[in-house]
């Protein structure tokens, strides 16, 4: 008679049915992890889930491991630590830098949103209160504990995991975790088949279970070049007389985008026009590129000359300055969907005038200003008031970090036999279920789209 392997079970607090606040719990008899631990961002009915009772004892928990350094896979981790956890947790180098960076960002955001409302009075809650604050984060960093990739990590007798690099954005990799004989593979955020920054994801051998994102699972990118993308946006501006503003996310988008202004300008491409690189995070971000050059494909020529021709904002003072400054602009700026940022006080003065573009170049999650700006919104709220929308607003795909669906099944078709079961998540509900019929119709894998809160058993 075979041996019966005792079974474990993974529950999905956040990332399903959804591409925000990812967070899986893998438990034993005896001892549990968690699989990164993300911030819920987006419809307001997901933003209130960051402020529910937490759905997991962190005295019980041994330990965390990190996918990579972003809000939505990162942003909940000083939640857990102002509620009592000071266990390990486990990141590769540059995600434990780019996670820092992050959250103190978030961190003082969140501040100065709380103090901005009960100063305007706009928060139904009295007073407004963040949800953690710096010294939040203060506490939460000394945990870090960093590993290379395709390194073995034993956390204990039950759990031992190793870092595989996954292409989409700098440290971010997938992690294969071995659990009472078992291999659970979490694929984190999986990026393109070749990207720009970045080198392709790492390939994929083995799996017993595969937890997969499935963020463009409905879909495929355009073949068109990013550059050519850009030039003609830039181009388009510059003949209205406007201002181009580009939401952007600080991690790897604000470095591609430089990069590919860069050459525009040096190839004279684009007009000789001012660029304004306002995101004090993503500024901090393109700095690591130059301490982890084995962590990406550019030269340390290409990181250095990134930040040619670009004037970097780093005070609200000078933010001003620049909303001032007459005559057309190339304007960088966090947040990457608008939920908050520099971003806002570009858009608040110049969203109104039908010469300028705001140009999107990531997904953007249901809920979030960015995604009702797609939609055709005629005003958007920012701060507590209202402004018209008469700019005129594009997106480029060309330059998402996530595999579409057709390089999501180039990943997992690398195994050599199939999974036991393919847990579906990171996805809208029509991607996920876009995904789960192109896995279950080419492969004929068993795959399940994972349900918020549900604990499946895995044996």
């Amino acid at each position: 008679m075979l041996h019966e392997i005792p079974p474990f079970t993974l529950t999905f607090l956040g990332g399903a049915g959804t591409v925000t606040g990812s967070k899986m719990l893998l438990k034993t008899d005896r001892h549990q992890v968690l699989i990164d631990c993300g911030l819920f961002q987006g419809l307001k009915q997901l933003r209130l889930l960051n402020w529910q009772d937490l759905q997991l004892n962190v005295e019980e928990l041994d330990a965390i491991i990190l996918t990579h350094g972003h809000l939505d896979h990162c942003g909940y981790l000083p939640v857990l630590t102002k509620n009592g956890y000071n266990g390990p947790i486990y990141a590769t180098t540059p995600t434990r830098d780019v996670t820092e960076i992050i959250l103190r960002d978030s961190a003082k955001i969140q501040e100065e949103d709380a103090a901005e409302a009960n100063r305007r009075g706009y928060s139904k809650h009295t007073p407004a209160k963040p949800l953690y604050t710096s010294e939040d984060v203060d506490i939460t960093m000394p945990l870090f504990e960093t590993h290379d990739d395709n390194e073995w990590v034993i956390i204990n007798e039950d759990f031992k995991f190793c870092f595989r690099r996954s292409g989409h954005i700098l440290g971010s990799a997938f992690i294969e975790l071995k659990c009472k004989g078992r291999k659970i593979v979490f694929s984190g955020d999986i990026g393109r088949r070749q990207p720009l920054l970045m080198d392709p994801p790492a390939i994929i051998r083995e799996a017993d279970y595969l937890v997969l994102e499935s963020t463009y699972g409905d879909r495929l990118h355009e073949r068109a070049s990013a550059y050519e993308e850009l030039q003609a946006y830039v181009n388009h501006t510059v003949e209205k007389g406007g201002v181009l503003v580009i939401p952007s996310f600080a991690v790897e988008r604000a470095q591609e985008l430089l990069l590919i202004l860069n050459t525009l300008r040096e190839d004279r491409s684009i007009p000789p026009i001012p660029i304004y690189l306002d995101t004090p995070m993503g500024i901090d971000v393109t700095e690591l590129y130059l301490h982890h050059r084995d962590w990406h494909s550019l030269s340390d020529a290409e990181c250095r000359t990134m930040m040619h021709n670009v004037h970097v904002i780093r005070d609200f003072e000078q933010t001003l300055r620049v909303l001032d400054k007459p005559g057309p602009k190339i304007v960088i700026a966090g947040s990457g969907m608008v939920t908050g940022g520099r971003v806002l006080y570009y858009l608040q003065r110049l969203l109104d005038d039908a010469k300028n573009t705001v140009l999107l170049v990531g997904y953007q999650a249901p809920g979030t200003r960015g995604s009702l700006l797609l939609s055709g919104a005629t005003e958007i709220k920012m701060q507590g008031n209202y402004y018209p929308v008469r700019a005129e607003i594009q997106q480029i795909s060309s330059l998402s970090a996530h595999g579409d669906q057709a390089e999501l099944l180039w990943w997992i078709s690398h195994l050599k036999n199939a999974p036991m079961q393919v847990y579906l998540n990171h996805g809208e509900a029509q991607a996920l279920e876009a995904l789960r019929l192109k896995i279950t119709d080419t492969l004929g894998w068993s795959c399940t789209i994972a349900e918020m809160g549900k604990t499946y058993e895995l044996h």
